[in-house]
């Protein structure tokens, strides 16, 4: 069979899927959407309940810090309940905070709900890509290829739904969610099966063992720091931009296009072609690079979305890339190893949306990029400096990343 006909069939592996696979992916979709839901509506809430942008970013650490902390005990829990049980409690728990978010009077309860929003997620997604790569047809490398494009999808849809219903009303966004979860729960309890999986309980320390690993610590600090520049664009950018709800939505629709099309294209592509520290390394100077670019040009909407746009490529190279390094970085089981460097980088993410509106109000509205800017460097000094516990990233490229190039790209490397 020619390399051509190869990646055909690879290609359509990827769409001949069992409909638990669908149900799981679709869930995922609408998982990762509530990472960007709330960012078109973060000025309408911080009008609405009279909060503080300080108060209104918290929105983003509850979910962050919770869903981090929780990455830290969901191996445990779906190594003794089970994947379908764990995958319907985190759906469960998204529904109904989500559904108590949107009934809230006070931007204090939101926060609170958003927290709970963050363990659900943590459950659901830590076991999301697992169940999709155990079901799927066409090997693993079809099941990653559909994890990202609804890891891709989601991020970039929910800006654009937040858009859109926060024209209603600040509420609408956790309404919608509530509606598309609740399909994902009926989709997921009626397709997908119960399998006869043998349970090895993982022990409830793991996660924290692992990074005692050098290549797993060095990649976790390394994303923690990265995370801070990642979240300060993400969840601050709204604030400068002076846009309505429907103007953030569309911009950051953009950067979630930008998002999937380079995590799912061009991040593989470059990973056949060149170690991936390397990779990581240029990739967050280019970052480093934009958003210094925005902070000081931080006066200029067009220029802004440029720059936020511009991330959103460079962000999708970079997500791709140290996830799968960490995925190879190590022995340790792949659900202990995630479990452990997730947790590790949300914190970062968490801390970013209060530290960059502080930054704001002490200083000016371009300091928060400055500041992102710097912190994306420290990553790349991290990676750099730990180079030498990383020579196992650079020394293969992984299966999965081989066999979602040929998927994506057949020929054309």
């Amino acid at each position: 069979m020619t390399s051509s006909t190869h990646a055909s069939a690879s290609v359509a592996s990827v769409w001949r899927q069992p409909a638990q696979v669908w149900a799981v992916a679709f869930a995922c979709v609408v998982a990762f959407m509530g990472i960007g839901l709330v960012d078109p509506i973060l000025p309408a809430i911080a009008a609405s309940l009279d909060a503080t942008p300080v108060e209104t970013e918290l929105l983003f650490t509850s979910y962050l810090l919770v869903t981090g902390l929780a990455m830290l005990v969901t191996s445990w829990v779906s190594s003794r309940i089970g994947t379908k049980a764990t995958l319907m409690t985190g759906l469960g728990l998204i529904v109904l905070f989500s559904l108590l978010s949107a009934l809230s009077g006070s931007v204090d309860a939101i926060i609170g709900f958003r927290a709970g929003w963050g363990l659900g997620n943590a459950l659901f997604i830590s076991t999301a890509l697992a169940t999709i790569v155990g079901a799927a047809a066409g090997g693993s490398g079809a099941a990653i290829v559909l994890y990202e494009a609804a890891l891709g999808l989601g991020i970039a849809i929910g800006p654009l739904l937040g858009g859109l219903l926060g024209e209603v009303s600040w509420r609408g966004p956790f309404f919608g969610v509530v509606a598309l979860m609740a399909i994902a729960f009926i989709a997921v309890a009626v397709l997908v099966r119960r399998t006869g999986e043998r349970r090895t309980p993982i022990p409830l320390s793991a996660p924290i063992r692992a990074l005692r690993t050098p290549a797993l610590a060095v990649l976790a600090t390394a994303a923690l720091f990265y995370n801070i520049g990642f979240f300060i664009l993400l969840a601050f950018s709204p604030f400068p931009l002076g846009f309505g709800a429907m103007g953030i939505g569309l911009t950051f629709f953009g950067w979630g296009v930008a998002l999937a099309i380079t995590s799912v294209w061009v991040a593989p592509a470059l990973a056949r072609r060149m170690p991936r520290t390397t990779i990581m390394q240029g990739t967050l100077v280019l970052l480093a690079v934009d958003l210094l670019v925005a902070g000081l040009l931080v006066e200029s909407a067009a220029a802004l979305v440029t720059c936020i746009v511009i991330g959103g490529l460079l962000l999708g190279v970079m997500n791709t890339v140290l996830t799968e390094s960490v995925m190879e970085a190590t022995d340790q089981p792949r659900a202990v190893a995630s479990s452990a460097y997730s947790a590790v980088r949300f914190l970062g993410g968490a801390a970013a949306p209060p530290l960059a509106a502080l930054l704001w109000h002490a200083f000016s509205a371009s300091v928060p990029y400055y500041v992102a800017a710097v912190a994306v460097l420290v990553s790349g000094l991290i990676i750099l400096l730990g180079r030498g516990a990383l020579t196992r990233i650079d020394g293969h490229v992984a299966d999965v990343q081989e066999e979602g190039a040929a998927v994506l790209i057949g020929d054309a490397g």
